[in-house]
């Protein structure tokens, strides 16, 4: 029998799962076609070097050496596991939100600093979140997992649902994997990822306002990233018969 948490847990995971697997409204359809036809007019070489320069950041945070990992956390139940969670996205909100103030007052050119030092402490949150739940991000295949949840948090509808049914089946699918990362789909979420942020971070740019909607928007955008993570990681413990 779970304990009172672990029912409310699996509660919100069950409504998580419902959200993961909903079809794109009508409204989200006509935005993701607009987008797509939006990246049409840009020039291939751009989506490349776009492409090229977040990957690079990415793997040089969790493929690279210049982050040491924190150990897999012993066996505690999942209560306990959760509120520490919460404290460390807690401590990336107000990281995050600290940020986007700075480099929002800023303008333009500290707008443009914004966006890999957010991503550093989105990633870094992740390394966080999967040692917690108990999992060694020493190894490869949890790396990419962590990248599978950072497209679920930040890609469209359509695409999260793609992603979701990957990881639903994380113990065959993370068998499959290549061993070289740069046969990841790279490409897909960089766009994915640019797609969802672009509107919130251009008004980020925009005088006066640019230090509160850094703030905010930062804060939310890792809320979402936690928020995420915790239901994933419950996904993997229900599956491998741990939380029932």
């Amino acid at each position: 029998m779970p304990t009172p948490y672990e029912a409310h847990a699996l509660y919100e995971l069950r409504e998580w799962q419902e959200e993961m697997l909903r079809y794109p409204s009508m409204f989200n359809a006509l935005a993701r076609k607009a987008q797509v036809k939006l990246n049409s007019f840009i020039p291939e070489k751009v989506h490349q070097a776009v492409t090229t320069a977040i990957k690079q950041m990415i793997r040089g945070v969790l493929f690279g050496a210049g982050y040491i990992a924190p150990k897999p956390m012993p066996q505690v139940g999942l209560e306990l596991r959760e509120a520490m969670v919460r404290e460390r996205i807690k401590y990336y909100q107000h990281a995050g939100a600290a940020e986007g103030g700075v480099t929002g007052a800023g303008g333009i050119l500290l707008g443009l600093v914004d966006f890999p030092l957010l991503l550093g402490l989105k990633l870094k949150l992740l390394y966080d979140v999967a040692a917690i739940y108990g999992y060694d991000v020493k190894d490869y295949r949890e790396r990419v997992y962590l990248l599978h949840i950072f497209e679920l948090a930040f890609s469209s509808q359509e695409h999260r649902r793609k992603v979701y049914r990957h990881i639903a089946d994380w113990k065959t699918q993370k068998l499959t994997l290549p061993e070289d990362i740069d046969a990841f789909d790279w490409r897909s979420l960089q766009q994915e990822y640019r797609d969802y942020i672009d509107l919130a971070k251009m008004a980020q740019m925009v005088p006066l306002i640019g230090a509160p909607v850094g703030a905010v928007v930062n804060y939310r955008l890792i809320s979402k990233l936690g928020k995420t993570a915790m239901n994933a990681y419950r996904l993997r413990w229900q599956a491998q018969g741990v939380l029932s």
